[in-house]
């Protein structure tokens, strides 16, 4: 997906006017697969393994960070339904830049939050390192 946005935002760089709606496309797809892993795969399953461990604060901290996420998401949709069919694509073609401004700063705020969900949700519930345990060091 990175790649994907940077080739796009090159081209939005070069010549705006060249970019293809196959290469708008193509990085909206990956885009929307990332978004959707995250929300029908991944943070699901974080979520199960904190209640497994009864990790009320976990859940809690989990609930406020998705909720969070969940304005990057709205972002991402916003941008796909812009440029989802061919007329759209002509006509917020000259915004394209502005977009990809904004999901550089939306998905950088969402990588963080998704770090701080898995590291509370997965690192502190994963069994101490040898070095931890030779330092008295435990994950809780």
């Amino acid at each position: 997906m990175l790649n994907s946005f940077v080739a796009l935002r090159k081209d939005c760089d070069d010549a705006l006017e060249s970019v293809e709606k196959a290469q708008i496309d193509g990085f909206s797809e990956l885009l929307m697969d990332y978004i959707s892993a995250g929300h029908f795969e991944i943070y699901p399953q974080l979520r199960e393994e904190a209640k497994a461990f009864s990790d009320d604060e976990a859940l809690t901290i989990a609930d406020q960070l998705l909720e969070r996420l969940e304005m990057s998401t709205e972002l991402v949709l916003s941008f796909d339904a812009d440029y989802a069919t061919p007329s759209r694509c002509d006509y917020y073609l000259s915004r394209l830049p502005a977009w990809l401004d904004r999901l550089a700063r939306g998905l950088e705020s969402r990588f963080d939050l998704e770090d701080q969900l898995i590291g509370r949700l997965h690192a502190a519930h994963s069994p101490p390192t040898e070095a931890q345990c030779s330092i008295g060091v435990t994950s809780s």
